[in-house]
C-alpha cells in the first residue's frame, strides 16, 4: 500500500512538472530574421544570401529555424539555424543562391520550431519575413547591329551609332579606304598633304521599343523571345538608346534610365503565353514614340500582326519584324540538330511577303533551319 502512494505521489508530482513545463514554453521566444540578398538578378545567375536572426527568451530553449528559398531558387546549403538559446543571441547565415527560372517570387516567412530544454514538446509557427525577388531573363551577345541602328538626331551624341551631324564637327582624321569622298577636307589636305576626312558628331535614335507576341508558340519560343528581348534592352540601355517593352496590355515607360530599363526587363519576367481555348483577340501594338524603332518578336507572325506592323510604321522609322518559330533555332551554345519538319505555313508566307514589306519600311528576319539567334538577321 505504501509503496503504490509513494508511486503515485512521485506521479502525480512529474505530472506537475511537465505540466510547469509545458505551461512554461507555450509561448514562443521572441524572433526577428532579415535577410540580404539584390533584389533583382538575372535568371542562372548566383546571388549572395545573408539570413540574419535574432532570438531572446528568458528561460533556455531549444530552437530550430528553416528559412526555404522559393522552389526555383537554389541554395548552395538552405539556411538552417539550431541550437539553445538563453537570454539574447544572434545568429548568421550566409550561401548562394542560383536562379534557375524567370519571374516575380514571392519569398514567403521561414518556419520557428523550438521545445523546452528536455525535447518533451515541440511546437511551431511561421515567421512573417516577406522578400519580393525578381528575377530577369538571362541575356546573351548580340550580333545585331542593324536592328538597333539608329535613325533619328533626336537623342544623345554618341561615337559609334547614330545619324551624322553635318553641322557639329567633331573633329579630323586621316584618311581610311572606304570612307565617303564629300567628309574630304579638300583645304587642309591640300595644306598638309595628306588625306584628311571630316568627322562629324553623331545623334542617337529616339527610342527603342520591343514588342512580344504573346498570342501563340509554345515555352521554348516564349523563353528565347524574353531572352532576346532582354538582351536588346540591355544593349540598347549601354548604348545610352531610350527603350521600352510592350505587350498587348501595353508598354512600360519610355527612358535611358535604370528604372525604364527596370520596368522593361520585369515586364519579361512576368511575361506569359495567352491561355489556349481562350478567346483571343488580335495582337494588338501600343502606340509607341513617333520617330523610334520597333522590334516585333513573334513565333507565327500572322497576317493580324503584318497588318499591326504596317500600321506602326507609320509613326515608327523602322520596323523589324522577328520570327523565331519553335525549334528552328539554336540558342548559345547549342549544336546543330536534325530538323525532321518544315517551317509552318504562315512563317513561309511571311518570306514571301518579306520583299513587299521591305518595300514599305518593314524589315523581316526570320531564323531558318539551325541558325544561331546570335546571327540574326546576318
Amino acid at each position: 500500500m505504501i509503496l503504490l502512494l509513494t508511486a503515485l505521489l512521485w506521479l502525480a508530482l512529474i505530472s506537475l512538472l511537465v505540466g510547469l513545463v509545458w505551461l512554461a514554453y507555450r509561448r514562443p521566444p521572441t524572433v526577428l530574421l532579415s535577410r540580404t540578398l539584390p533584389a533583382s538578378a538575372f535568371s542562372a545567375g548566383r546571388i549572395p544570401l545573408t539570413v540574419q536572426v535574432q532570438i531572446f527568451n528568458r528561460l533556455p530553449v531549444r530552437v530550430l529555424i528553416e528559412d526555404d528559398p522559393p522552389r526555383t531558387v537554389v541554395a548552395d546549403t538552405v539556411p538552417v539555424l539550431a541550437g539553445w538559446v538563453q537570454g539574447e543571441a544572434t545568429h548568421q547565415v550566409q550561401t548562394t543562391l542560383t536562379l534557375n527560372r524567370r519571374g516575380v517570387f514571392e519569398w514567403e516567412g521561414a518556419t520557428l520550431r523550438w521545445a523546452d530544454p528536455l525535447g518533451l514538446f515541440w511546437r511551431s509557427l511561421p515567421l512573417a519575413v516577406p522578400t519580393r525577388l525578381e528575377v530577369y531573363p538571362g541575356t546573351h551577345g548580340l550580333l545585331l547591329p542593324e536592328l538597333l541602328r539608329p535613325l533619328l538626331s533626336e537623342g544623345a551624341w554618341s561615337r559609334t551609332h547614330g545619324l551624322e551631324d553635318s553641322i557639329s564637327l567633331r573633329g579630323v582624321r586621316g584618311y581610311v579606304p572606304g570612307d565617303p569622298p564629300g567628309r574630304v577636307h579638300w583645304r587642309l589636305t591640300a595644306r598638309t598633304g595628306s588625306l584628311t576626312v571630316r568627322e562629324p558628331e553623331r545623334t542617337a535614335a529616339s527610342s527603342v521599343t520591343v514588342y512580344l507576341d504573346l498570342s501563340a508558340g509554345g515555352s521554348v519560343y516564349l523563353e528565347s523571345a524574353v531572352r532576346l528581348a532582354a538582351s536588346l534592352v540591355q544593349e540598347s540601355f549601354e548604348l545610352d538608346l531610350p527603350i521600352a517593352v510592350a505587350t498587348d496590355a501595353g508598354a512600360t515607360p519610355t527612358g535611358r534610365t535604370p528604372e525604364a530599363m527596370r520596368a522593361a526587363l520585369l515586364r519579361l519576367a512576368q511575361a506569359q503565353l495567352a491561355q489556349a481555348g481562350s478567346d483571343q483577340s488580335p495582337p494588338t501594338i501600343p502606340p509607341g514614340r513617333a520617330g523610334g524603332n520597333l522590334i516585333i518578336l513573334t513565333a507565327r507572325a500572322g497576317s493580324d500582326l503584318i497588318h499591326q506592323a504596317m500600321r506602326a510604321r507609320a509613326t515608327a522609322s523602322r520596323v523589324a519584324l522577328i520570327a523565331i518559330p519553335d525549334g528552328f533555332y539554336l540558342e548559345p551554345g547549342e549544336k546543330p540538330r536534325r530538323q525532321w519538319v518544315a517551317a509552318p505555313d504562315s512563317i513561309r508566307e511571311l518570306e514571301r511577303q518579306a520583299g513587299a514589306l521591305a518595300g514599305v519600311g518593314v524589315l523581316v528576319f526570320v531564323l531558318r533551319g539551325n541558325q544561331s539567334v546570335l546571327q540574326l538577321g546576318s
